[in-house]
C-alpha cells in the first residue's frame, strides 16, 4: 500500500543536514488562526523555532521559542475575550484539559480556576520533523521494546511520531498508536500523515488508556504498539502484558533518567521491579555486601532505554536489565552517549560502552554506521586501594583492556580495593559514597582476582578476555602473589593448601613470606613437581592430623 504522505505535511532535513524546525505553512496558518488578531500580528515573520504561545488572564501574552527565547506579544494583558476567541476555534477540551486543532499536531492546554473556568491557555506548536531518529534508527530496527525518558519539551513525542512512521512505512510493520491526548497523530478522526501508515486508536478518557492498550493487542494484531506517557500502575501492568505477548513496545514515561524510575514505585515494573533478598552468610561474604540487599525482580518490560538529555544529545542503555542491576549494587553506569553536531548535521557516539550481550565474542566497543570511534579519554579510570598498582597495570596492558590506572581517587570512575582493607565501616566506603563511585573488592593481589574484577568492571563475560598472563609477568612475582592468596585462604578455612610447583629459590621466598604471617610450610613432592604446602596455625594442625 502506498503512503499518502506528502512533502507538505512534514518537515525535512535540509541539504546541509540541518533540521528545519518550521512547520508546514498550512499547519502554522491553522495555529495562528486560532489566536486573536492583535496577538497574531506580532508573530508574523517571527515563527521560526516557535515552541508555544502562553495566554494567561491578566498577564501579557508570551511567545516562547525552542532556543529558550521569550517575547511579549502585547503591552496590554490578556482578557477573557482573548481566551474565548481561541477556545471557540479549537476542539473540545477533554478531562485532561487538552484540545487540538483538527488535522494538525498543535495542542491547546487549559488552566482552570477552582470553579472550572478557563483562565489560561498554553498553545503549543506541533511538528512532524523527519530525521529526528536518525541517531537511534539502528535501535529501532532491532525489534526490541524501547523506552524514552526526558524532561518536558525535549522532543519525546516528536520522536515517537517519527518512529511510528519509520516502523510502518520503511520497515512494513503493523503499528498502532495509542493516542490518549491526540498529541501524536493530531486532533480529529483522520490521523495526521506524519505517522505514515500506522493506525491510531483514540482514548476517550485518560484513565482508560491501559484498557485501550490491551484492546489494541486483542483486536487488531499489531506488531508494534506506540504509547505516550505511561504514568500509572495499570498502564505499567498493561505494558508488561503487551511485551509478554511478543509485541514490540515504543513508549515514554515520566522521569528524566533510569534512576528516577527505580525510585518510582508506580513505574519501577517497567524496568523489572525491585525485591528485597536476604543472602546467606557465605554469599554475603563472597559479595562483600550486607545480608539484605535489593535485586531486580523480573525481566524489564523495555529492553532498551533512551534518556533524552537535550534535543541534540541522547544517553542509550542498550541492556536495561544490566543497567538496573548495576544501579542496585551502587555502581556507576556508563551509558552510550550519542550527539548530533549542529554544524554538520551528522551524528556521532561521543561516549561508548561495551555491550556484553551483542559483543560477547569480541568484547568490542560499539560503533555503528558513520559514528566516530571512542576517544581515548573514555577508558574506565580505576583507583587501586591497597592493590598492587604495578601488577594491575600489567594485567591491563597484557589483556588490552580499556582501563587507566589513576593515582588519585578524584580522577577515578571506580575503586579497586583489597578486601582486608575494605571491611565494613572502612573510610574508603565514605570516600566512595561522597564521590558516587562503585567499589570492586578483590580477596587478594592475585592475577585471577584482578582479571575477574576488571572483566566485571567492564561488563565482560567471565570467560571472555581471560588471558593467561603468567608468562608476561615475572615468575617470582606470580609465585609470591599465589602464596599471598593461599595464605589468606588458609587463615580463613583453617585447611592446608598446596601451591604450584616452583624452582627451589622461589620456594625459599615463598617459605619466608609464609613465616611473616606466623604460619608454617613445607616442601613436598619430587623435582620438577616439588611444591610448597602451607599449613594452618599450630593450634589447628593437631585436629587435622599434622601433629
Amino acid at each position: 500500500m502506498a503512503s499518502n504522505r506528502s512533502n507538505k505535511d512534514k518537515v525535512t532535513v535540509s541539504e546541509t543536514g540541518q533540521l528545519d524546525y518550521s512547520p508546514p505553512a498550512d499547519d502554522l496558518s491553522s495555529f495562528l488562526a486560532c489566536l486573536p488578531e492583535d496577538i497574531r500580528k506580532p508573530l508574523e515573520g517571527k515563527t521560526d523555532a516557535l515552541y508555544e504561545v502562553v495566554l494567561d488572564l491578566g498577564r501579557q501574552p508570551e511567545a516562547r521559542y525552542l532556543d529558550r527565547r521569550c517575547a511579549f506579544l502585547l503591552e496590554t494583558p490578556v482578557t477573557e475575550a482573548h481566551l474565548e476567541y481561541t477556545i471557540d476555534r479549537v476542539g473540545d477540551f477533554t478531562t485532561d484539559n487538552r484540545a487540538g486543532i483538527e488535522r494538525t499536531l498543535h495542542r491547546i492546554s487549559a488552566l482552570r480556576n477552582r470553579s472550572g473556568h478557563i483562565i489560561g491557555l498554553t498553545c503549543r506548536v506541533g511538528r512532524a520533523i523527519s530525521g529526528t531518529i536518525n541517531v537511534i534508527r539502528d535501535l529501532v530496527e532491532l525489534n526490541k521494546s524501547i523506552l524514552l525518558l526526558g524532561p518536558p519539551g525535549v522532543g519525546k513525542t516528536t520522536k515517537l511520531r517519527e518512529m511510528a512512521r519509520v516502523l510502518a512505512d520503511d520497515l512494513d510493520k503493523r503499528v498502532i498508536v495509542i493516542d490518549t491526548s491526540n498529541e501524536i497523530a493530531g486532533d480529529g478522526d483522520v490521523p495526521h500523515p506524519a505517522i505514515g501508515r500506522a493506525r491510531r486508536m483514540q482514548v476517550a478518557r485518560p484513565e482508560q488508556q491501559h484498557a485501550v492498550m490491551i484492546e489494541a493487542v486483542e483486536n487488531h494484531t499489531p506488531e508494534v504498539i506506540v504509547i505516550d506517557e505511561i504514568g500509572t500502575e495499570q498502564e505499567s501492568a498493561a505494558a508488561r502484558t503487551i511485551n509478554e505477548r511478543g509485541v514490540m513496545l515504543i513508549g515514554t514515561a515520566h522521569g528524566n533518567a533510569l534512576e528516577n524510575l527505580l525510585k518510582n514505585p508506580t513505574l519501577v515494573d517497567l524496568i523489572g521491579g525491585i525485591q528485597t533478598v536476604t543472602l546467606g552468610d557465605d554469599e554475603a561474604r563472597r559479595r562483600g555486601t550486607q545480608k539484605t540487599i535489593l535485586e531486580r525482580a523480573n525481566q524489564p518490560t523495555f529492553e532498551i532505554c533512551i534518556e533524552i538529555l537535550d534535543r541534540q544529545t541522547l544517553a542509550v542503555h542498550r541492556n536495561v536489565g544490566e543497567a538496573v542491576d548495576q544501579l542496585l549494587r551502587g555502581w556507576k553506569i556508563h551509558p552510550e552517549i550519542r550527539k548530533r553536531d549542529d554544524s554538520t548535521g551528522k551524528f556521532s557516539v561521543v561516549q561508548s560502552t561495551i555491550d556484553s550481550s551483542a559483543n560477547k565474542n569480541e568484547g568490542a566497543l560499539v560503533t555503528q554506521g558513520d559514528w566516530s570511534t571512542v576517544p581515548s579519554d573514555s577508558h574506565l579510570k580505576i583507583y587501586p586501594y591497597a592493590v598492587s598498582k604495578g601488577l594491575l597495570e600489567r594485567v591491563v596492558k597484557t589483556m588490552q583492556m580499556a582501563v587507566d590506572v589513576v593515582k588519585t581517587i578524584d580522577e577515578a570512575d571506580a575503586i579497586l580495593a583489597l578486601r582486608s582493607y575494605a571491611r565494613a565501616g572502612a573510610k574508603i566506603f565514605s570516600l566512595a559514597e561522597a564521590r558516587q563511585l562503585p567499589i570492586y573488592v578483590v580477596k587478594s593481589n592475585s592475577l585471577p582476582q584482578l582479571q575477574k574484577a576488571l572483566r566485571e568492571a567492564l561488563h565482560l563475560d567471565t570467560e571472555v578476555g581471560a588471558v593467561d598472563i603468567e608468562n608476561d609477568v615475572d615468575e617470582t612475582e606470580v609465585a609470591l602473589e599465589e602464596a599471598r592468596q593461599a595464605i589468606v585462604n588458609v587463615m580463613d578455612r583453617q585447611e592446608p593448601i598446596e601451591l604450584a610447583p616452583r624452582r627451589s629459590y622461589i620456594r625459599r621466598l615463598q617459605h619466608q613470606l609464609v613465616e611473616r604471617f606466623n604460619l608454617s610450610s613445607r616442601s613436598v613432592g619430587d623435582e620438577p613437581m616439588r611444591r610448597l604446602r602451607i599449613l594452618p596455625p599450630a593450634s589447628q594442625q593437631k585436629n587435622i592430623g599434622y601433629i
